[in-house]
């Protein structure tokens, strides 16, 4: 989507901050011994009290209002029987709909303490995601996210899962200019414009590569097998930078 008036950016801005509103929620209501199908259920009643609808299940059926990843899962975690325990890195992904217009953040949680390698996963997956974001921009090649977010991945001896990319919203879940890489690639001449819309989401990892389905067809898991950790945001495209929309408030 590409925003051309002050209307879309408004309600754009509106389902932005449910999203958030939610997410962050439901990460303040963790403990353990709750199932993630509890958690899920405390985001689907957030979502239906904004009017908003659930994009995983309306768009592709997915078997939950948000996803749910624990531990070696990294993402498209299906709610479930799963209890939470003291130390699970929980990711938290949602994206919802009102109005038509569409939004989607995610970030991963620690549930209490955890390991000093871990936290520190967890701080530098959020700084990841950050230096993508500045390179966010009028006229900036959709490459340079890739680039800079892999440069400051290798210095610090992570990788990142490279078939799970960044992508357009805003009109729907998934839209042009489909995959963003969020790791360095080669080829990709594209270049972003004034009012696109997009995410920004690296998947960090201390030595994963790849992301693979599990038997249920949903969810994801790292090869080779390594913890891993997922922050995204909604943003714009702007002449003067990124305009991040999926901000709570």
């Amino acid at each position: 989507m590409t925003i051309t008036q002050q209307d879309e950016l408004d309600a754009l801005r509106k389902i932005g901050r449910i999203v958030a509103n939610t997410m962050h929620a439901m990460a303040a209501a963790m403990e353990p011994g709750m199932t993630t199908a509890e958690l899920d259920g405390i985001g689907q009643t957030l979502l239906e009290r904004e009017g908003a609808v659930p994009a995983p299940r309306a768009t592709y059926g997915f078997p939950g209002a948000t996803c749910i990843s624990v531990n070696e899962e990294i993402a498209h975690g299906i709610p479930g029987n799963r209890r939470l325990a003291a130390g699970d890195l929980v990711n938290i992904d949602v994206s919802a709909s009102l109005n038509g217009y569409f939004a989607d953040t995610g970030a991963t949680f620690a549930l209490g303490s955890v390991r000093p390698p871990l936290d520190r996963l967890c701080r530098d997956g959020r700084r990841a995601m950050q230096i993508g974001i500045a390179q966010v921009g009028h006229d900036k090649p959709l490459a340079g996210i890739g680039q800079a977010i892999g440069t400051f991945a290798r210095k610090r001896g992570y990788t990142l899962i490279r078939n799970l990319a960044s992508h357009g919203v805003g009109r729907s879940l998934h839209e042009y200019p489909e995959e963003i890489a969020t790791w360095p690639s080669r080829g990709d001449r594209r270049r972003m414009h004034d009012g696109l819309v997009l995410t920004v989401e690296p998947f960090l990892s201390r030595g994963g590569m790849w992301a693979e389905p599990g038997d249920d067809e949903w969810t994801l898991y790292a090869t080779p097998d390594a913890p891993v950790v997922q922050y995204e945001h909604t943003v714009v495209a702007t002449r003067r930078g990124a305009n991040i929309v999926t901000l709570p408030g």
